[in-house]
């Protein structure tokens, strides 16, 4: 598994007051189309936060089925990536976070259902929806969409290098 370690405040280990872990699934279909959340103009991979209690890959299937619709019975299921961010005074709170977040790849022809989904009130006000985006399409997209929030100057960036890495790992050229 590929590691990776954003650190733009230059803090060090010791610096660190919590640790918040998140899973994310590049979701990818027969046809090599990836399937991604999207709200506050911005792209994500589906996946969220680990609550008490819950294994890398429970937090998965649970994120999955709440933002996609899709069930995945039995998946195979290995991180190929992690990345971790240590953040300053993270989001004004006087703490210092270390985030690390387990990248899956999930392989599946099981179409999304808006119906079937569950959304917390972060996600409604920024009119999240899901959208399938062809893997050869996708670093257009997401470049694309850097200037519609400022946010996805970073976002791009570890989706970026999360597609590169499964690129790799896949013997994918584009």
């Amino acid at each position: 598994m590929k590691e990776v370690l954003y650190n733009y405040d230059n803090l060090s280990k010791n610096d660190i007051d919590e640790l918040v872990v998140r899973t994310k699934g590049l979701i990818i279909n027969d046809d090599n189309d990836v399937t991604l959340g999207y709200s506050h103009k911005s792209y994500q991979f589906p996946g969220g936060h680990l609550e008490e209690g819950e294994t890398l890959e429970e937090c998965l299937l649970r994120e999955i089925k709440e933002e996609t619709g899709i069930t995945l019975n039995n998946p195979k299921l290995k991180p190929f990536q992690m990345i971790t961010y240590y953040s300053k005074n993270y989001h004004n709170s006087g703490k210092n976070r270390e985030n690390k977040i387990y990248y899956y790849v999930v392989k599946t022809n099981e179409k999304f259902d808006l119906n079937n989904i569950s959304l917390d009130d972060i996600e409604k006000s920024g009119k999240f929806t899901v959208k399938t985006i062809p893997l050869n399409k996708l670093d257009k997209v997401l470049l694309d969409s850097i200037p519609d929030n400022p946010i996805n100057k970073f976002i791009v960036e570890e989706m970026l290098d999360v597609i590169k890495e499964y690129r790799k790992i896949a013997n994918i050229d584009n």
